[in-house]
């Protein structure tokens, strides 16, 4: 930018001035001015340095004066024109235009003012969205964004918990979703709520809140894709849960849920040969473990290798002998194998090792009663009940067991406390619709079985609930309804040997025994079909939850193939999905049970008094006392069936 002009000719008598030499005659020197407002300080940052550098000249002198108004002049403008607003004020054209027209350089700026407007209203705009320029609005969000301490997760955690066990999962969700809002990189709030969600059968939500924890965690929380696995098995889709499990064990090989979960997604499937790798590789990044050792133990029972299961138990013990689960499964192992006094022995282990357990003195109880000591057995379950008030699976044993050997009336009393107690619990209705029909009331058995079917119409309980209900159309005459609920309960379970012989003794009494050989037949062929029979992971599940075994053993539900086929219907009597007999399905070690007795030398009534301060000859005011207030107990937490009625729409 040329801003001096000069002769060029003339020369420069005087070395103080390098830049700019005045010619001969002094009114020829012009002094260019740039219009304010400047783009850059250069300009006077030359005139200063060169009016410091030579004073002696009069033509400077007077420029310096002509300077320093100039600066006072662009000071100005540059306080008008660059001025720093604040973002809450609006600041108004009128005012700037006002403003740079008193210096008499508008006309010049204009461009320049209507950029450095728009570049003002931006930043008015981003101001305002700010909240850190307007002191209220900071105070207010910077309480709600401040992070609570840590120990108020745990707290949460705990609280959303026992809302969920008293069925109050709306509050519990709220405590979770805040716990996710406050600490998104925990992983426990996702599996927590996760859970929460599936019981309400919100498999899609659940499913969302997993895939939410994973992208949180960055995907290095192995319980989150566990949880999610677990999830996509429940829902059949086995692929995607493979997937899951694989990404369990990417995220921390040493998680032996994932393996554990895994191994037994594939015993279901009938690849046994890759559920062992699965183990063995559990085994090898995480060392012993009772589940893995217990899972193996069951593997060998199948087998008929008895002693290496009986091992493997043992090892499952002594990695964790308070593991109430492993007792209980190496039990049921030995009644299976008719050594009662064994099985006895480590249904004791098992009490002393977990004494509030409700499998275990369950399981414990319908044992002594298969075996016919009915007074122990009924012990037992009051004992289990006392300790256990809320469990319906306790009182249904009970019922049936006063059933078989009390009246019909207190069993009708305990069923009814039962399905009070937790109304989507299957095998109460199912059990109960049989008494019914047993002691001839057929509108009400009828009507118990619909209300089991109401309640999931795709389980393995639905399809005993069918055959039940086929059983009773067939002895009412309705033979097209009765085949219509075989075909139905085969539909969700193909290997149910009690079923498809029901069936084919229904065709053989109507004169069909082509039919009845076809359907004979057809089973036979989908049992061959199947590569590994998965019945035995039925015992595995039953360790988890000893109670289903229980149950079906009670209901005497369970007849392999083995059982004589040339009298169908006399074995479809004796199974048709009710507990027939229910005490003697295990009747198998009864001529152990007379003479064994306690010669353990457990003294189950000292342990109870001493371990868990009950009164032995108090269980029946226990009992009496308990259904007195069950009512109001079950009522008041599940607050949310109320909520729903209160609630205005």
């Amino acid at each position: 930018m040329r801003l001096f002009s000069s002769s060029p000719s003339s020369s420069s008598p005087n070395p103080n001035f390098p830049l700019f030499s005045p010619s001969q005659n002094p009114n020829k020197f012009t002094f260019k001015t740039i219009p304010a407002p400047f783009k850059t300080l250069l300009p006077s940052t030359s005139l200063l340095c060169s009016s410091k550098i030579s004073s002696s000249s009069p033509v400077l002198d007077k420029e310096a004066g002509q300077e320093d108004s100039l600066e006072a002049n662009k000071q100005d403008t540059f306080k008008k024109v660059l001025v720093v607003r604040r973002p809450l004020k609006d600041v108004s054209d009128e005012e700037d235009v006002d403003g740079i027209s008193e210096d008499g350089v508008a006309d010049q700026a204009d461009d320049d003012s209507l950029k450095s407007s728009a570049i003002d209203a931006g930043l008015e705009e981003f101001a305002k969205k700010m909240p850190i320029f307007e002191p209220g609005r900071v105070e207010s969000s910077g309480g709600a964004q401040e992070k609570p301490l840590a120990v108020n997760l745990d707290l949460a955690l705990y609280k959303a918990r026992v809302l969920a066990r008293k069925y109050q999962y709306e509050e519990a969700e709220k405590i979770l979703e805040k716990c996710i809002c406050y600490w998104p990189e925990d992983g426990r709030s996702y599996v927590t709520l996760g859970k929460i969600l599936s019981k309400q059968s919100k498999m899609a939500e659940a499913r969302a809140v997993y895939e939410r924890g994973c992208q949180a965690t960055q995907g290095e929380n192995p319980y989150i894709w566990q949880c999610w696995a677990v999830l996509e098995t429940k829902m059949g889709n086995i692929r995607r849960a493979r997937e899951l499990f694989d990404a369990a064990t990417v995220a921390d090989k040493r998680h032996i849920a994932a393996w554990h979960g895994w191994a037994v997604l594939e015993l279901k499937q009938g690849n046994v040969k890759k559920a062992r790798h699965l183990l063995a590789k559990g085994l090898k990044f995480c060392g012993g473990n009772e589940y893995i050792y217990q899972t193996l133990a069951l593997l060998e029972a199948k087998a008929n290798r008895y002693e290496q299961a009986r091992y493997l138990f043992r090892q499952a013990t002594k990695c964790n002998p308070k593991s109430c689960a492993s007792w209980l499964a190496w039990a049921q192992l030995e009644v299976q194998q008719e050594n009662n006094l064994a099985a006895r022995v480590l249904f004791e282990k098992a009490v002393q090792a977990s004494p509030k357990n409700r499998f275990a003195w369950h399981v414990w109880g319908v044992f002594e009663a298969n075996i016919g000591n009915i007074d122990k057995g009924r012990k037992l379950l009051k004992i289990g009940h006392a300790l256990n008030p809320r469990d319906p699976v306790l009182l249904q044993s009970l019922a049936l067991l006063e059933y078989k050997h009390s009246t019909a009336n207190l069993a009708r009393v305990l069923f009814r406390r039962a399905s009070e107690l937790d109304p989507r619990h299957q095998p109460v209705w199912i059990a109960w619709g049989w008494m019914e029909w047993k002691e001839g009331n057929i509108s009400t058995a009828r009507e118990l079985y619909q209300r089991a079917l109401s309640i999931d119409s795709t389980t393995e309980s639905a399809a005993r609930c069918l055959q039940a209900w086929g059983v009773l159309e067939q002895r009412a005459g309705n033979l097209s309804a009765a085949r219509r609920l075989f075909r139905s309960s085969l539909n969700i379970n193909s290997q149910s040997y009690v079923t498809w012989m029901t069936w084919a003794a229904l065709e053989e009494d109507q004169g069909n025994s082509v039919r009845a050989e076809e359907i004979r037949n057809l089973y036979f062929q989908q049992r061959t079909e199947v590569v590994d029979d998965a019945s035995w992971v039925m015992g595995f599940l039953d360790v988890i939850d000893p109670a289903l075994d229980s149950i079906k053993r009670l209901l005497n539900l369970e007849q392999g193939p083995s059982s004589k086929v040339e009298e169908p219907l006399k074995d479809a009597e004796a199974n048709e999905n009710g507990p027939q007999e229910p005490l003697a399905s295990l009747s198998s070690g009864l001529h152990d049970g007379i003479g064994i007795g306690n010669g353990s030398g457990f003294d189950l009534d000292a342990f109870i008094k001493d371990q868990l301060s009950l009164d032995p000859s108090k269980l029946d005011i226990m009992m009496e006392k308990s259904g007195k207030y069950a009512p109001k107990r079950i009522k008041s937490p599940r607050r949310m069936w109320r909520s729903q009625k209160a609630t205005p729409i």
